[in-house]
């Protein structure tokens, strides 16, 4: 009963109807933090909303499931969709706008540009395994910030090779916002959240926090001294002996994603990919 009192977020589906709200909240003098996501909210989700929330005067968040940013084979079609659930759930958040648009409204007829990131969009992790990924991303994400004008914008650090890359994209195209990075949601277990672990069995589900373990065993191991290439030697075992198959798990310096070979080498952070079933799952840690 007690959601039947929330106020539900006005919903923009067109970019006149978007403009007008973004407008008003300026014309009020008010500031405007942004969540983009592609929907399927879960409480990692949440945290970025509470966190924008905490930014600014209102909050959009971008609901677009984004087909620039899948490749043919990958899970567009089945990627999960929950409209009526993830409306709910802003509207216990309070948010002032859900900027919904189709993809004919986000990639109009004749649409051609398409921004090519480099620095850390070609740092050999997710770009290697998915080398449209990145393109898809900065663009629609450089299209949500002109669209939403926002002062800032939160992601999430689950996804930190993307964190990266649209915070040198802000900066490098002189983008008038801030990007800030909100630390990962886990489970008890420590899986991090993801809308794509709905995808997984039971069984699969059970087998899934390894990758934390890992990254937590390795980091663990570096601060303690020893070298790194025994240390990431394990870890990549130990994700495989839990029935993982392994994409990556590297060792790289935590702002620029350059190889490291030792703690000399700057602040490390350690990043994985693996597949578990059909569903394939990142993580990241700092050391």
């Amino acid at each position: 009963m007690a959601d039947t009192k929330l106020k539900r977020p006005k919903v923009a589906r067109t970019r006149a109807a978007l403009a007008r709200h973004v407008g008003s909240f300026r014309e009020a003098g008010e500031s405007i933090a942004l969540v983009p996501t592609m929907g399927a909210l879960h409480s990692g989700h949440v945290a970025l909303v509470r966190r924008a929330r905490r930014q600014a005067d209102r909050v959009i968040v971008s609901i677009f499931v984004n087909p620039t940013q899948f490749a043919p084979h990958e899970d567009l079609a089945r990627y999960p969709r929950t409209w009526r659930a993830d409306l709910a759930t802003l509207s216990r958040e309070d948010v002032d706008l859900v900027w919904a648009p189709s993809v004919e409204e986000m990639y109009p007829p004749q649409f051609a540009t398409r921004i090519a990131p480099e620095g850390p969009a070609v740092a050999g992790l997710e770009d290697k395994f998915r080398p449209h990924f990145f393109g898809g991303v900065a663009t629609v994400v450089a299209k949500l910030f002109v669209q939403c004008q926002p002062d800032w914008a939160v992601f999430g650090q689950k996804d930190y090779q993307q964190l990266k890359v649209v915070t040198r994209m802000a900066r490098d195209l002189d983008l008038p916002l801030r990007i800030i990075g909100a630390p990962t949601m886990r489970e008890k277990d420590g899986l991090a959240l993801s809308s794509r672990n709905a995808y997984l069995s039971p069984r699969e589900r059970a087998a899934a926090p390894a990758l934390y373990r890992a990254l937590s065993t390795c980091a663990a191991a570096i601060r303690k001294g020893a070298p790194l290439a025994r240390a990431l030697n394990a870890a990549r075992k130990s994700v495989r002996q839990a029935g993982f198959k392994l994409d990556y798990l590297e060792a790289r310096n935590a702002d620029t994603l350059a190889p490291v070979a030792s703690r000399r080498d700057g602040p490390i952070r350690l990043l994985v990919a693996a597949r578990i079933g059909g569903t394939r799952l990142i993580d990241n840690l700092q050391v």
